[in-house]
């Protein structure tokens, strides 16, 4: 069962403020402790591979860094991935969400070989 998403939810994720090991999720994209933690308990593996598809058609060589930013509307959620100076790289619309949080930004950096996923905090 997942927990729900408190405060007290909100404030764990900001302990994270570095990762001591990466998750696989895709042969070139990992997740942090924290976006592995965020995936467990909200439930939003979901989220996870739907950046990661995005990511795959993203040249790491121009844009090694990217913002997702996630803003739910009713029960649906508008995706947009920047380049971290507000440059629109890709939109989607989710019809249905169950996240919780009305708002969420996170991040994916290229490491030479792959694409990590991390909170905020752990950049």
């Amino acid at each position: 069962m997942q927990e729900s998403l408190t405060a007290d939810f909100l404030s764990a994720l900001s302990y994270f403020t570095g990762t001591e090991k990466y998750y696989r999720l895709y042969p070139k994209v990992v997740l942090t402790d924290g976006a592995k933690y965020l995936a467990d308990t909200a439930g939003c593996y979901w989220l996870m591979d739907l950046y990661a598809s995005h990511l795959s058609a993203i040249d790491p060589s121009i844009e090694s860094f990217t913002c997702l930013k996630l803003t739910k509307n009713g029960i649906g959620a508008a995706i947009v991935i920047e380049d971290g100076n507000s440059h629109t790289l890709a939109k989607q619309f989710v019809e249905y969400t169950d996240f919780s949080l009305s708002s969420f930004i996170f991040y994916a950096v290229w490491a030479g070989d792959f694409w990590v996923l991390m909170l905020t905090s752990e950049y």
